[in-house]
């Protein structure tokens, strides 16, 4: 059976960017406020919030990131083919 993650993002351009964003989140509060203000992604105006996936249906870097952060907690910069992500993870099946 797969596993499956609920996570929020927020997607920008740059490592710098991501950095300068992480620098300000210490909670759930503020990490969707940023989404809303500075993801990249459609996802930014629900706070970021991609719902809950399955294994396999994120690109790798994504999911590694999903699986490897603490849960409530915003991940370190994540590269992929679409920018430099902040994950938060919600919750996801051990």
């Amino acid at each position: 059976m797969a596993k499956k993650a609920h996570a929020s993002h927020i997607l920008v351009p740059s490592k710098a960017d991501a950095l300068n964003i992480m620098r300000n989140i210490t909670n759930l509060k503020e990490f969707q406020r940023y989404a809303t203000k500075a993801s990249k992604c459609p996802s930014g105006r629900k706070g970021g919030d991609l719902g809950s996936f399955k294994s396999g249906q994120m690109v790798p870097a994504f999911e590694k990131a999903v699986w490897d952060t603490d849960i409530g907690t915003c991940s370190e910069p994540v590269r992929t083919q679409f920018g430099f992500h902040l994950i938060w993870v919600h919750s996801r099946d051990e």
